[in-house]
């Protein structure tokens, strides 16, 4: 059986991820984040069936040992480890270099050093910028808008740079906005819905004219496996976009509809970005995975994304799930 190791497994993304490997009869390797308390963060949430088939690794992505060790075993490398929030990576953007550049550099060596018969790596399509052109395709030039936006632009090289120097067989995913349970509620979608579940009628927000192109997150994990099973994909940096654009107002709009709220949306400033750091509009070209790979967006267009947010919602809303989360004030 193929083991594999997914970096950032205790996340959002990559909990999802080791989910969709195990029902695919993958051998999973997690790599969590050290804490003294254990966690292996949303993987605790996982069923118990799930969780004795895991062979967890607590560490730092930072440190190159770490890593390697933990990769020794595996065939292929899912790296999703990463630090994301953007208004974060204003205050604190060292740490954004050191775990997204540094770290990446660490993963993509102890992959060639190991022979590693394929490397994953996640990027983001808050490397593009505000799109020049619609759809945005992977020849879009990359503007580092945030401090996060420009590590990930480092990082993406560092790895593209081990493809074309060693022929480290690397390929990138550049998921758009990714959305769905256990999403950290710094992200808009759960901002909203948790808002409303607690309560509230006046949901307060960032800027609401920004558009996005929102995937479900089942969409982005199986993005991630039809890449690894494509010798087509190496060396190629490939969106995974649902190829629907929607503002963030009229999302917001959309969830108190399913929810059957009236509300009421209020830009509050310290939500907002720094002028020219905001990205006004992403709205992805999907057509290259699609040709490389056998991937078909679940949750595509209007119909799917409301279909993605409804389960979203029903997750969120299960008193269980609401009380991990902090409805009253602004998480960065």
């Amino acid at each position: 059986m193929n083991k594999v190791l997914v970096t950032g497994a205790d996340g959002f993304i990559g909990s999802h991820l080791v989910e969709m490997l195990l029902e695919k009869g993958y051998l999973v390797k997690a790599f969590c984040f050290y804490n003294s308390n254990g966690s292996w963060g949303w993987l605790d949430s996982l069923p118990m069936e799930y969780k004795k088939e895991i062979e967890v690794v607590l560490g730092d992505i930072r440190d190159p040992l770490c890593v390697r060790k933990a990769m020794e075993d595996c065939k292929q490398v899912f790296h999703l480890a990463a630090l994301i929030a953007i208004p974060y990576s204003y205050i604190a953007p060292a740490s954004y270099i050191d775990t997204n550049i540094h770290g990446t550099l660490n993963v993509v060596q102890a992959a060639r050093e190991l022979n590693i018969e394929r490397l994953i790596h996640t990027s983001t399509s808050e490397t593009y910028g505000s799109a020049q052109f619609v759809p945005i395709t992977e020849e879009h030039p990359l503007v580092g808008q945030s401090p996060y936006a420009a590590s990930k632009i480092g990082a993406d090289q560092i790895a593209l740079s081990y493809w074309r120097s060693f022929q480290t067989p690397i390929s990138i995913l550049r998921p758009f906005n990714t959305y769905g349970p256990r999403q950290s509620s710094r992200a808009v979608i759960p901002t909203v819905i948790t808002q409303i579940a607690s309560g509230k009628r006046e949901i307060v927000l960032g800027s609401l004219s920004p558009t996005r192109d929102f995937n479900f997150v089942t969409d982005t994990c199986s993005a991630f496996l039809e890449i690894a099973k494509s010798e087509a994909t190496v060396g190629k940096v490939i969106n995974a976009a649902s190829k629907f654009e929607i503002s963030i107002g009229d999302t917001a709009s959309l969830i108190a509809e399913l929810m059957d709220s009236n509300i009421e949306l209020i830009t509050e400033k310290q939500r907002l970005r720094p002028k020219d750091s905001e990205v006004n509009r992403l709205y992805g070209d999907n057509s290259l995975l699609k040709e490389l790979t056998e991937w078909e967006p679940l949750f595509s267009g209007h119909n799917g994304f409301s279909k993605g947010l409804k389960k979203t919602i029903e997750w969120f809303t299960n008193k269980e799930n609401l009380t991990q989360y902090r409805t009253d004030s602004y998480v960065i």
